[in-house]
């Protein structure tokens, strides 16, 4: 039995066990599982532009807010909801999302469950596009899950009891602000640094002198030549730091894995990384990966990085771009998995439009809801 007749045939029993499915829900989203008359898939989208807290600054960029576009997939009267988060290195937009999904027909599926074949069309309209395919992604897995009436790392069979603390990211900004942002990230565990510009020491000065909690360090590619990131690695690691991630160029593939050789902190892929061909390649030059659903299409293939890289001896660290609770809950379905976390990016915005993953004394916890987690908000 495959797996997509696996999970149709454990419906019942799951939908048994959940409550918010209305039973109206219920009976029209068992009608093709019976043999009935099969809805089609409809798509919907429309862009939605998050607004940010604080400036984000990074080693190579700087912005107030991030384009998005917003999907909805409809099958059945049951409402699927997912996202496209896109920051500027990603190169994508507004409009190549837009062009893209509107290029779609989602209607020739009459069953939802063939995710699989649903991603082989999608790669075969158009290469690349990596956050509008996890747009859809998303969006499928959230419908899917309301259908079967469970939430997915429960279909994973995964133990919510294991998702790590999360990170709290504070950017690269001038002393009064990252103190500011210090006290903000009070209630975490952990505390992500942006670095990659000449203040990186000052930076770790300044939050050392307001907690010990520990940091993890993310250089955005700032660091330009192997020995400095060697020196910095070693000063970090005196500094109750946990890894560092993306150090240098992601191209810089000989000079990362000489530094991983040397350094006493973790090594992680970010920018390196985008899909599952990826995760081998990272192997040679990197202790982990960073996975991330608008770089990966989506939870199918990111659930896929991870096990393939915990086959391969690696650490898993589940990230995320700036995004609405929508894509952060969604990516948390797979915390269980992870070694780290850095989940905060509905945390950075002010105008989020769903309910969905909560940290709860700086750990994550996920919604015990069908689907990805989210409620629409309003």
């Amino acid at each position: 039995m495959n797996r997509r007749n696996f999970l149709k045939a454990g419906l019942f029993g799951a939908v048994a066990a959940a409550s918010p499915i209305s039973l109206s829900a219920l009976d029209s989203a068992t009608k093709p599982l019976l043999g009935g008359k099969s809805g089609r898939l409809n798509l919907r989208f429309f862009p939605y532009e998050l607004q940010l807290r604080h400036a984000f600054n990074l080693a190579r960029n700087q912005r107030t807010t991030t384009p998005g576009v917003q999907v909805e997939i409809e099958y059945d009267g049951l409402v699927g909801y997912g996202e496209a988060s896109m920051p500027p290195y990603l190169g994508e937009s507004v409009e190549s999302v837009t062009r893209f999904l509107s290029s779609l027909d989602l209607s020739q599926f009459s069953d939802p469950f063939r995710i699989e074949d649903i991603h082989e069309y999608m790669d075969a309209v158009a290469p690349d596009n990596r956050a509008a395919k996890a747009s859809v992604d998303i969006a499928l897995h959230d419908l899917l899950g309301k259908i079967m009436g469970q939430p997915w790392y429960k279909i994973w069979g995964l133990n919510p009891d294991k998702c790590p603390n999360t990170s709290f990211t504070i950017g690269i900004d001038k002393a009064d602000v990252v103190r500011q942002k210090v006290d903000e990230a009070s209630p975490y565990k952990v505390i992500k640094v942006k670095m990659g510009l000449d203040n990186d020491k000052e930076l770790v000065e300044i939050i050392r002198s307001k907690t010990d909690v520990p940091i993890c360090v993310d250089a955005n590619q700032g660091w330009d030549n192997k020995e400095k990131a060697l020196e910095m690695c070693h000063w970090l690691a005196e500094r109750n730091c946990l890894f560092v991630e993306q150090p240098m160029d992601k191209k810089a593939i000989d000079e990362t894995a000489w530094l991983r050789e040397r350094s006493p902190l973790p090594i992680i892929a970010d920018e390196f990384l985008q899909r599952l061909p990826d995760v081998r390649r990272a192997a040679g030059a990197y202790d982990g990966i960073n996975i991330k659903l608008m770089k990966s299409t989506g939870l199918h293939e990111a659930h896929q990085m991870a096990n393939l890289a915990r086959a391969m001896g690696m650490k898993v660290m589940l990230g995320c771009m700036t995004e609405t609770s929508c894509a952060v809950t969604a990516a948390a379905q797979l915390a269980p998995m992870a070694d780290w976390a850095d989940l905060d990016g509905n945390l950075l915005i002010a105008n989020d439009r769903f309910d969905g993953i909560k940290i709860v004394d700086g750990k994550v916890t996920i919604p015990d809801r069908p689907g990805i987690g989210v409620e629409l908000l309003g």
